[in-house]
């Protein structure tokens, strides 16, 4: 319980300065950091779902069985979008291209931070 109560504070932590990196980023150096902050909030929230997971009973082991689960039992209301989040979470570690990096940031900027807040409200208490 003591490690679900740190991680929710840390990706509390995490989704603030999130909110913050997206709201001010204009340069390619601050779109970059952005996209840092996505990496560092989605693995704090996988680990958040895992943790919540156990606390119900549910075992799962890696970010796709996590979500998975966690749509299966309502925590999550659109699996596609989160699956999508894993998706370029996956690609972002991978970036060589302006383009690429771009888009990603606008999927985060533009939906991808309302999916974080959305299940941080069912899990984060």
């Amino acid at each position: 319980m003591k490690r679900l109560a740190q991680i929710r504070g840390d990706f509390k932590s995490a989704l603030r300065r999130l909110d913050e990196a997206l709201k001010d980023a204009k340069t390619d150096l601050e779109v970059d950091g952005a996209i840092q902050r996505f990496e560092f909030t989605f693995e704090l929230i996988w680990k958040l779902l895992r943790l919540f997971l156990e606390d119900q009973g549910i075992i799962c082991r890696t970010p796709k069985a996590c979500l998975k689960e966690a749509y299966r039992i309502g925590v999550i209301d659109d699996e596609v979008t989160w699956l999508n989040i894993l998706d370029d979470r996956n690609m972002s570690v991978h970036i060589y291209d302006k383009e690429t990096s771009r888009k990603i940031f606008k999927r985060v900027k533009t939906k991808y931070i309302k999916e974080f807040k959305k299940v941080f409200e069912k899990v984060g208490k």
